[in-house]
This record gives C-alpha cells, structure tokens and sequence, in this order.
C-alpha cells in the first residue's frame, strides 16, 4: 500500500467517524422522549445559576491553559529560556493551529516558532515528553476506570474481571516505567544508523531526570483534575442525581476512549458527545443534557482558546524568534 492510498483510507476512516458520530447524535436528538427530558431540565433552572456555572468554567479554562504554558515553559527551560507571557502566547498559538489540523499535530508548529530557529526541532521533542505525560495520566487513570466500568456494569464473572485487573496492572506498570525513563529512548535513537546524525536533537531526552518527569507529570495531573472539575460542575448542574464517583470515573473513561480516536478539533464535537452519551446511558437517560456539557467544554476549552490564539500568530517569525 503506497502512501497516497494510506492518506487517503486514512482520510476515508476520519470521515466515516465523524459521519457515524453526527448521524449517532441527530438520532438522538430527534427521539421526542429525549427532547421532553431535556425540556423538563431547562425547566428547573435559574438564568443565574447558569452564569454562575458558564463563568466558573469559562475561568478554569484560563488556569487550565496557564498551567500549560508553564510546563511548556519547564519543558524547554534546557533548550531556551522563555518568558511565561511568551509561553502563553506559544500555547494559545498552538491551539490555534490544532484546531483545523488532524490530532492536534499543528499545535507542535504554533508552539516551536516562538522558538528560534535552530531551536525548534529540540522544541517538538520537548513537547513530545509533555505530550506523553498527558497520555501516562489518562491511559492510567482511564485503564483504571474502565476496568471498574465493567466489573460494575457488564456483570462478568469474577475471572474475567481479575484477568482484566491484571492486564490493567500491567499496563499502567509498563507506561509509569517508560516514561520515567524515557532517557532510554534516547539510547535507542542513537543506535538506529539513519538518526545518528540526529543525535544532538535527540540529546535533550537524556537530560530530564526522575525529578523533572515528574514535575511534569504534576502539571499534566494538574490540568487533568482542572479539566475534569469543569465537565463536574455543568454535569452535576444540569443532571444532579449521577453520583459524583459514577460521573467521574464514565469520565475517565471518556478520556480514554477518546485519546485514542483520530479527531479533528473542529469537527470532532460529535465524536465526542457520541462517545459521552454512550457512557453516561448507564447512569442517566439525559442523553441531549450530556451532549449540551460535552459542547461546552469543546467550545469554552478549545474553540475559544483557538480563536484567542489567532492574535497570536500574527506575532509569528517563521525564519527567526518571534517578538517578546
């Protein structure tokens, strides 16, 4: 298969999920039983403690992307000494980027250019040990949860749910004993003949150490529960009777099955909401409030931050560092 036919079945299978997504949700939303339960919601709120919510969230978002910046800022601290203002407007840059191109990978080009120019390609890397310090914390936490997602609700029989327990186990084993290592990588880069003359890109995964790793894990931890906080408080607001562990772990599990989907910030709201409302039908049958939170969130947290962002890029110097 040559690369123009994998793009191509690669582009096919991202425009399958999204249809398949959309078409899932207009389902929904065209089942009257589902419009009247949300109707009786809406019903039983105040327009002011919904303010009160939409502001709360509107200004977690803010923390949720300052943190960001300032394990961008860490990041890179080894490679280029970065004003935290400057690590803002790369990060908000970044989602700019994200925001039209498949799995986010723009969001590496709108961050490294506020980098000089010789230092970008360590700046991708660095990114690179962030980004997977994201992946340890919802691969782990998630497993974790979906596990406990189907002891609770599959009712299989006590064998399958301890194999299951171990398989979990060792999958959160292998990714903790990775990524504090992730020096090895480095190792083998180097011995790959074609990456040797490399090397001095890649040399900048040898000096995180064990302390450094787990800062950043901190920080990627940080904005988990932040992010998690915000989808708490418009679900609990407008379906009040899930109980707080139930939503918390389906949202967890959210996290994780949606990690590994192909996604188009753009377009990728109705996977999303797809995704949600399949998790949350075991504890709510308020399937269009679900989707109401997941929009939310993909507005207040992506959409947003991305149209702020787009200030930013005009700052950009794609053959020097940018302005301060």
């Amino acid at each position: 298969m040559n690369s123009q036919t994998k793009k191509i079945l690669s582009i096919g299978i991202k425009i399958a999920v999204v249809g398949l997504a959309f078409w899932f949700i207009f389902q929904k939303i065209s089942n009257n039983q589902n419009i009247d339960n949300f109707k009786s919601l809406l019903s039983t709120l105040s327009i002011s403690s919904v303010l009160m919510i939409m502001t709360s969230v509107f200004l977690l978002m803010f923390l949720n992307w300052f943190i960001e910046a300032l394990k961008w800022k860490y990041l890179v601290s080894g490679i280029e000494k970065i004003s935290t203002w400057k690590a803002v407007e790369s990060v908000f840059c970044g989602l700019t980027w994200a925001v039209f191109t498949p799995n986010r990978i723009g969001e590496y080009g709108g961050r490294v250019f506020f980098l000089s120019p010789r230092k970008r390609i360590m700046g991708v890397i660095a990114m690179s040990v962030g980004a997977i310090g994201k992946m340890v914390i919802t691969n782990v936490l998630g497993s974790l949860a979906l596990l406990w997602f189907v002891i609770r609700f599959t009712g299989l029989n006590s064998f399958i749910d301890f194999g299951l327990g171990f398989l979990v186990l060792v999958f959160c084993s292998l990714f903790l004993l990775f990524y504090f290592n992730i020096k090895w990588v480095y190792g083998l880069l180097i011995k790959i003949n074609f990456l040797k003359r490399f090397k001095h890109f890649f040399i900048i995964l040898s000096r995180y150490k064990h302390s450094d790793i787990l800062r950043i894990l901190i920080y990627s931890l940080s904005r988990y529960l932040i992010f998690t906080t915000q989808y708490f408080l418009i679900i609990h607001f407008l379906v009040p009777d899930i109980q707080v562990f139930d939503m918390v772990m389906i949202l967890f599990v959210f996290y994780f099955i949606q990690s590994a989907l192909p996604s188009l910030d753009l377009l990728d709201i109705g996977v999303r909401a797809s995704v949600a409302t399949y998790f949350f039908a075991f504890v709510t049958n308020q399937e269009i409030a679900i989707m109401a939170a997941i929009a939310s969130i993909w507005l207040i947290n992506l959409i947003i931050p991305a149209i702020l962002g787009s200030v930013f890029v005009l700052k950009l110097n794609f053959f020097g560092s940018s302005n301060n």
